[in-house]
């Protein structure tokens, strides 16, 4: 009897090496949070060194400042006033690329600023280097949304 309980106990440790690693892997990515980031992307004016939020922070009103000289370079004549918020969905890729998934749409905008939307994805094209975001040191794709606020008044 005190064999068979000695058998028994011994099987563990006869585990593979592998089986066990596979074991842990699996663990630990179950443990991850997809859903986050652990650094935002990040424009050569945003440090590395600042908090999670204040890179986020900081890569957004980057994307707000290109977006807005990028309108403020073009005269739109309109009918009517335009007082509207506009998000934009972009993805960041993990190769640093940007592109336009999304923009809302808005008849009064569609009406009085047609090209709107080429005009913004092709501001794209002269957006400053992004470095990707990053999850455990490996680059990732991430997806934002940012608000647009157009004001003709």
């Amino acid at each position: 009897m005190l064999i068979g309980g000695l058998l028994l106990t011994s099987c563990q440790w006869l585990t593979p090496k592998e089986e066990k690693t596979r074991r842990l892997v699996q663990e630990e990515l179950r443990s991850i949070n997809w859903n986050d980031v652990d650094q935002y992307p990040l424009f050569e004016t945003c440090g590395e060194s600042i908090s999670k939020e204040a890179q986020k922070d900081c890569f957004k009103e980057e994307l707000l400042r290109h977006f807005s000289a990028t309108l403020n370079e073009f005269e739109f004549v309109l009918n009517e006033d335009v007082e509207d918020t506009i998000y934009v969905d972009f993805l960041v890729e993990k190769d640093g690329a940007v592109t336009v998934l999304d923009i809302e749409d808005h008849m009064i905008l569609q009406r009085q600023i047609p090209e709107f939307n080429a005009i913004i994805t092709q501001s794209l094209k002269s957006l400053p280097e992004v470095q990707p975001a990053l999850k455990r040191g490996i680059p990732v794709n991430a997806k934002f949304r940012i608000p647009i606020e157009l004001n003709t008044k």
